[in-house]
């Protein structure tokens, strides 16, 4: 457990190095390819890893309890830190973890222990809790793999349409114009009030064209976007001078390719929990 907490310690020395000399976690530069290409090496890694820990100790060390319940806990009083500061894109340190050198690394070091027990228990299905607990901790790697790289290629951008005037361009959270595949026209803006007049749901009315010719008709909410082509288009603001009589709309569009295999590890998880506690149940 020392060892466990001293390598802990270390990637947190280390991450807080990398802060102060390189600056945050650049995601940007992880665009797909590059993300699919770092999580092959991973595996492949990892795979060396499993296949070598009979010959060398630190490697074997890798797989042990003593080693996960360490870092467990480091990323546990981190993500605490996470969820009580202030986090935003724009921020730098703590606030904006998932660009933080040691709560990346941190959660790194956590996926690569989290994969060889997967390969671990996996040589050893013989028996079904075996089983259950190899799906548990795959649906866990995949979730995290996935989760961490995915966030490279996840968009979110706003756009601002007007009624009749078809609109295919969008800001990202650094103000820079991106193009995109649809084109969105705003054909009304629809506001619902409370007695007091403040704003009890505002939505909005559009068409939606593809570049094959496409074309859709939806009511977007602030909580029940329209989903085209892998993009999903949430309802964010309106002109707030003209309230209910706004001409103009302002919505959120978020695409997210990797959200899939988030999910599907998530499943996972869920099943393999599940499966534990009916198991348990019975016995």
């Amino acid at each position: 457990m020392k060892e466990g907490f001293l390598i802990g310690g270390s990637l947190i020395v280390a991450g807080l190095a990398l802060q102060l000399s390189v600056g945050p976690v650049a995601w940007d530069a992880f665009a797909w390819p590059v993300n699919g290409i770092v999580l092959a090496l991973f595996v492949t890694i990892i795979i060396a890893i499993h296949l070598l820990r009979g010959k060398v100790y630190a490697l074997r060390f890798l797989s042990t309890y003593q080693a996960a319940i360490p870092v467990m806990c480091y990323a546990v009083v981190l993500t605490v830190v996470m969820g009580l500061t202030r986090q935003t894109a724009s921020g730098t340190g703590l606030n904006n973890m998932l660009t933080y050198w040691p709560f990346v690394l941190t959660y790194v070091y956590m996926a690569l222990i989290v994969g060889l027990v997967v390969l671990k228990s996996g040589v050893r299905l013989k028996t079904p809790s075996k089983v259950v607990a190899a799906l548990f901790h795959l649906g866990l790697f995949v979730t995290m793999t996935t989760a961490t790289l995915g966030n490279a290629d996840m968009q979110r951008l706003k756009m601002v349409t007007a009624i009749g005037e078809p609109e295919w361009r969008a800001l990202d959270q650094q103000g820079h114009v991106k193009e995109l595949p649809l084109t969105i026209e705003l054909k009304q803006f629809i506001m619902e009030t409370y007695d007091d007049g403040s704003p009890k749901r505002f939505a909005s009315v559009i068409d939606i064209r593809t570049k094959k010719g496409e074309k859709y008709g939806a009511t977007v909410d602030v909580n029940k976007p329209a989903e085209v082509e892998g993009w999903k288009i949430y309802q964010y603001g309106y002109d707030t001078s003209m309230g209910a009589q706004s001409n103009t709309s302002i919505l959120e569009m978020v695409s997210d390719p990797w959200l899939p295999y988030v999910y599907a590890g998530i499943y996972m998880m869920l099943a393999g929990g599940v499966l534990m506690f009916v198991m348990g149940g019975r016995r």
